[in-house]
């Protein structure tokens, strides 16, 4: 037991985040949206679609759009995540993260589209963790980033459905230490692919189901050649991370003219691909990469409740509260200091101006309250992140 805790200390450098530029307001290491109209929802956004990133989340979606021929949506982010291990600030607390969608309708029944944003991720830079004697910095980055895509198909009045090809890349840079001494992975990138598929049915003119399923996000193998040296056999080191399968439940519910109120429940199975990560390593290999990441992450539930309210014809404005327990439990802290996707709770606001009859823009901001963790096993680590979010949209459609 005391070697795995050690082990567990030492895995720290691994673990994950929305990739440096393409990282948001999060549940674990997943976005709550990819545009400012998303994020004012709280990512309450699979059964009221409202713009062309729904075929990121939901591509059914882009079959109620309302368009003549096209949309087109571009949008910015900019991140803060003020994180701690154990009171030491992490460095580099502000990232960009742009995203971006566009449909076609072809005809009354057929919508084609494409998306590309940051799906997940994270990072941090510590100078010193404080989690043994002198100075043991943890620097971690992961991006992965999705380019989807996809149709929507109206069946009739009142079903759509669609389905996107994800095309994955994924990049990640490790840097920490194990009980066999340091290690330095440097920033590598692999590319894979998956699947998603979903459905809206209008149960009457006032509510509205929708669903939105994700496969899990198959991608290739990581490959580090590591020296050998006088104290240690090095060799190829190699590890695979996959992204977690997803499926997301929504309601829509229009009870007056102007009036939105859409709630999402959302299923990650992170223990899945985050439970356990193997890393294969050369016979007689002596180096300090350990055979396994032992992250422990646990399936996350979320809850996401937004509100829309039109002011006049050219204005809406948003709201909206997500909840998602963190997936790192106190008996997880240990494994993951270098991931801190520990915040549960967000509040979300959001504002809407039409500037003429194809052109409107979006402004959004996303807080991510303070969440804190610490470890049930000696060394009694405490992991510490909050999050603000801020996107900026445009959106054309004819």
């Amino acid at each position: 037991m005391h070697i795995n805790n050690k082990l567990k200390t030492a895995i720290a450098a691994t673990v994950l985040a929305a990739a440096a530029p393409y990282a948001a307001a999060t549940n674990g290491d997943h976005m709550l949206g990819l545009s400012a109209i998303q994020n004012g929802m709280a990512g309450a956004i699979v059964a009221a679609p409202q713009d062309a990133t729904t075929v990121l989340v939901n591509p059914a979606g882009m079959a109620e759009l309302g368009i003549k021929e096209v949309r087109f949506d571009l949008g910015v982010g900019f991140f803060n995540p003020p994180r701690r291990v154990n009171g030491m600030d992490s460095d580099s607390n502000l990232y960009m993260m742009p995203a971006g969608a566009v449909a076609f309708r072809v005809n009354d029944q057929l919508t084609l589209g494409m998306g590309l944003g940051g799906l997940s991720g994270m990072g941090v830079d510590f100078a010193d963790t404080m989690v043994a004697p002198g100075n043991q910095s943890l620097v971690t980055t992961k991006q992965f980033f999705k380019v989807a895509p996809g149709f929507a198909y109206r069946v009739n009045d009142s079903v759509s459905i669609g389905a996107t090809v994800n095309l994955n890349y994924q990049s990640l840079a490790l840097s920490g230490f194990s009980p066999a001494g340091r290690f330095d992975l440097p920033q590598n990138q692999v590319f894979g692919w998956g699947v998603t598929a979903g459905l809206i049915w209008k149960l009457n003119p006032a509510l509205q189901l929708g669903a939105a399923w994700s496969s899990k996000q198959r991608m290739g193998d990581f490959e580090w050649n590591t020296p050998t040296t006088p104290a240690s056999t090095g060799g190829k080191i190699s590890m695979r991370m996959d992204a977690p399968q997803t499926l997301a439940l929504g309601l829509a519910w229009r009870p007056a003219p102007g009036l939105l109120i859409a709630g999402d429940i959302k299923q990650i199975w992170f223990s899945d691909v985050l439970g356990t990560v193997a890393v294969s390593r050369p016979v007689g290999y002596t180096g300090a990469v350990p055979a396994a990441f032992p992250f422990g992450w646990s399936n996350q539930t979320i809850y996401a409740l937004g509100i829309q309210k039109d002011i006049g014809d050219k204005m809406q404005i948003r709201a909206g509260f997500n909840y998602g327990k963190s997936p790192i439990g106190p008996e997880d802290v240990n494994a993951n200091l270098g991931s801190l996707a520990v915040v549960e709770k967000h509040l979300s606001l959001g504002i809407s101006r039409k500037f003429s009859d194809k052109v409107t823009g979006s402004l959004s901001y996303v807080h991510a309250f303070s969440n804190s963790v610490t470890s049930n096993i000696a060394p009694l680590n405490t992991i510490e992140l909050k999050q603000n979010l801020v996107n900026m949209q445009v959106s054309y459609q004819f």
